[in-house]
């Protein structure tokens, strides 16, 4: 097996995007954000690897991604891209089945490779050949990206693209319902830049009232606020853990420490003790002993849920919110009981097959 020669090398990171609240004017592409695990991939022949954001390989993880990178790819390019995992019954992301992806016993890997197969979505062309291609033009490495993908088949795609705004307002719209993350800008003279952060990325922004049923203290000392621990009801009345608030200045996490400490009760009676998530229901404690809580204590101080707090999301994923919330303020004047999974708004659904199809339209 003789090692890679390519332009370009791996580890490689990835060029990043900075969060703006609307759509960018200007000359610029703008693209779907895919909510999976990002991804460089290299190819030199036979030999292919899957980088990730971390600088780590994912390619073990993904055994049928790389033959069908092989059957799809020119024999020599390096890809900026998504690694994203249709759920059933097809026509959405999902994103904790790819989580379960990355697994440590390769009899496991190869069964999940079966039962649950990932795709790729390509979205940038960073060398071709002997070429590197990151100081042109994005435009430039655009139309090659179409170029070199054109035969291409699934579960590789090139990702749809438009200049138009409207156009990318509207996918703003619609392809959430597929399980998308938002909308990225790309300026059309921009050079590829790794670990910059020169795009753009528009997400949805929601709020939502949640019950305060607990806390995690700051790794900065134990009478710190590190993270508040949030919940909703469901239609059975069961509380269940949604996720976390814990962007606080150090001054406020001395504060809210002090402030909770009268709500602060034993698990005897609390909705997330062991026997409810015994039960079945969805607790902080789910995630203890996960290879994704590497190696973090996961305990909690339990409080009485009396207290409720409005934060801001982007999106769900299944139960729970995508990514850590943010503050907005208390509500004293709303009842715990009143925070129900029937406030969240819910994205029209949307055909996944149709945003991957787009990128050929």
């Amino acid at each position: 097996m003789r090692p890679m020669r390519l332009p370009l090398m791996p580890p490689i990171a990835p060029m990043l995007a900075k969060a703006v609240s609307a759509l960018p004017e200007g000359a610029m592409s703008f693209e779907p954000k895919w909510d999976g695990f990002r991804s460089i991939i290299f190819r030199d022949g036979d030999e292919v690897e899957i980088g990730s954001r971390n600088g780590k390989p994912l390619t073990r993880y993904f055994p049928e991604l790389v033959e069908s990178l092989k059957a799809n790819l020119p024999p020599r390019c390096v890809l900026d891209g998504e690694i994203v995992l249709v759920g059933p019954p097809g026509n959405r992301l999902d994103f904790d089945a790819l989580q379960q992806r990355i697994h440590p016993a390769a009899s496991r890997v190869r069964l999940l490779a079966e039962q649950t197969p990932a795709s790729f979505v390509a979205f940038d062309l960073l060398a071709l050949d002997d070429e590197d291609l990151t100081g042109r033009p994005f435009d430039e490495r655009r139309a090659m990206l179409e170029r070199v993908l054109a035969d291409s088949s699934a579960p590789v795609h090139l990702t749809a693209a438009t200049r138009d705004r409207d156009t990318a307002a509207r996918w703003f719209r619609q392809f959430e319902g597929a399980g998308l993350d938002g909308i990225v800008a790309k300026a059309l003279d921009s050079r590829y830049q790794p670990d910059k952060r020169t795009m753009f990325k528009v997400k949805h922004e929601r709020t939502a009232d949640c019950v305060l049923a607990g806390y995690r203290v700051h790794t900065s000392g134990a009478d710190r606020i590190g993270s508040l621990l949030l919940g909703l009801y469901d239609d059975g009345g069961v509380l269940a853990n949604v996720g976390v608030v814990g962007a606080f200045p150090m001054q406020r996490r001395k504060e809210l420490f002090e402030e909770l400490q009268p709500l602060v009760t034993d698990f005897a009676d609390h909705p997330w003790a062991s026997a409810r998530q015994e039960e079945g229901a969805r607790t902080p404690r789910n995630a203890e002993g996960s290879r994704w809580s590497g190696g973090k204590d996961l305990g909690f101080t339990p409080l009485r849920p009396e207290r409720v707090v409005e934060v801001k999301y982007d999106h769900m994923e299944g139960a729970r919110f995508r990514h850590t919330t943010q503050f907005v303020r208390w509500r004293p004047d709303r009842a715990p009981a009143s925070c129900t999974y029937a406030q969240l708004e819910e994205p029209v659904s949307y055909d996944l097959a149709a945003v991957l199809g787009a990128g050929r339209d």
